[in-house]
C-alpha cells in the first residue's frame, strides 16, 4: 500500500510554530476510526508528552473550522481535534501496530523529511539571492524584487460572496 506524498503534505498543518498531523487524518491514513486512534493514545498516554502531542484549544478549533470545510453542526466533531507532531506520529507506530500503521507511518516520516528539504532548499535559495543582491548593490532591484515576488507562494483566488446570475 502507497500513500501518496502530496496527501500527507497537505494534511500537515502549522500550529503553535510546530508542524502537525490532525488525529483524524492518521486515522484516515491508518485505516481506523478517529475514536479508536485516540483511544489507543488515551490507553498509552506515557507515550505521548506535550511535544508529541497536544489538543487544540477551543480557539484554534474555532480558527481551524473557519479556514477548513470542517463539519462544526450535528453529526460533526464536539471535542476539539489531537494534533501529532512528527515525534508523536513516530511514538503512534509503536500504539498501532497493523501492517497498514506500519507503511502508514513510513510514508508520513518521508513526507515530514520532504518537507524539511524542500524549507531548507527555499531558504538557501533566499540567502542566495541576498548575496547576489548586496554584491550588485541597488543595479539589478526589480529583478530581485521579481525573483522573491516569485519564490512566495501563491494566492488562492477568492471566490465571489452572493448571487452569481448565469450567462
Amino acid at each position: 500500500m502507497a500513500l501518496p506524498a502530496e496527501r500527507i503534505l497537505h494534511a500537515i498543518l502549522v500550529l503553535r510554530g510546530e508542524r502537525v498531523l490532525l488525529d483524524s487524518d492518521l486515522a484516515a491514513l491508518y485505516g481506523v476510526e478517529t475514536r479508536a486512534l485516540v483511544q489507543a493514545v488515551k490507553r498509552n498516554a506515557g507515550r505521548f508528552p506535550d511535544d508529541f502531542m497536544f489538543q487544540l484549544t477551543a480557539q484554534e478549533w474555532a480558527d481551524l473550522k473557519s479556514q477548513t470545510v470542517i463539519s462544526s453542526s450535528w453529526g460533526g466533531r464536539r471535542i476539539p481535534p489531537y494534533a501529532f507532531t512528527e515525534l508523536g506520529v513516530a511514538m503512534l507506530s509503536s500504539v498501532l501496530n497493523s501492517e497498514r500503521a506500519i507503511q502508514a507511518n513510513i510514508a508520513i516520516m518521508r513526507a515530514f523529511t520532504q518537507l524539511r528539504s524542500m524549507l531548507a532548499s527555499h531558504s538557501d535559495l533566499a540567502r542566495k539571492l541576498e548575496a547576489l543582491e548586496k554584491k550588485y548593490d541597488g543595479q539589478f532591484r526589480v529583478v530581485f524584487q521579481a525573483l522573491r515576488d516569485l519564490m512566495e507562494p501563491p494566492l488562492p483566488p477568492k471566490k465571489p460572496i452572493g448571487f452569481q446570475p448565469k450567462r
